[in-house]
């Protein structure tokens, strides 16, 4: 299925599902707003890294325009919906100032695996107290996907993007299940050290070696 769609193109990774709040200032994009709420269309969020527009982004919908203000700029609050593939970029369009783009949508198999995902959370938490952070997760741990992980276990943008080109649920697990695989010993490292560093210059009360 391809369609035609508004786009909005940050140098963010939005997912499916992800609840994200925009400040629109351009006139463009307030235009595009106006447009997309008042037609209850979508529109396009393709991700921008290092100044190039990648050709994966994702829907996503307007739920309320929060607050608009005297000089036109608005808050909105906005949902991912689904992941899209640019196929064709069209810059101007008649009588607007954003651009567009045909798209189509890549499948995507959802299929749920509790005892794998039970594993990454706990990885997750375990980082956590590492890090002596203190996070929670929107959902019930049974409601969770990788996508609703995905912000939160230290990707780089380009780590967040190689996830939203995955189109399987199963790799995207495997993916952040490898990711924390690697952090995590690090992480053990790092904490050592700090104990070591932390032990320098304070008396020590250590066992002689016995010849």
């Amino acid at each position: 299925m391809t369609n035609f769609i508004p786009i909005f193109p940050l140098g963010l990774i939005v997912f499916p599902d992800e609840k994200l709040n925009l400040h629109i200032f351009e006139p463009r994009y307030q235009q595009l707003v106006k447009y997309c709420f008042e037609n209850k269309k979508p529109f396009g969020i393709p991700s921008v890294i290092k100044g190039e527009l990648k050709e994966m982004g994702t829907l996503v919908r307007i739920i309320e325009i929060s607050k608009t203000y005297d000089d036109g700029t608005m808050d909105i609050k906005t949902e991912g919906t689904e992941v899209f593939k640019i196929l064709e970029v069209i810059k101007t369009l008649p009588d607007k100032l954003y651009s567009g783009a045909i798209v189509t949508y890549p499948p995507n198999m959802h299929s749920s695996h509790p005892s794998k995902m039970k594993l990454i959370l706990t990885a997750i938490r375990e980082m956590y107290k590492k890090m002596k952070v203190e996070k929670t997760f929107s959902k019930p741990d049974k409601n969770l996907r990788s996508f609703d992980l995905a912000h939160l276990i230290g990707f780089s943008q380009e780590e967040e993007y190689l996830m939203l080109e995955l189109q399987s649920e199963t790799h995207r697990l495997e993916f952040i299940k490898r990711h924390l695989s690697k952090i995590i010993p690090v992480m053990t490292e790092i904490e050592e050290l700090r104990k070591k560093i932390k032990l320098n210059g304070h008396f020590k009360n250590i066992k002689g070696f016995k010849l």
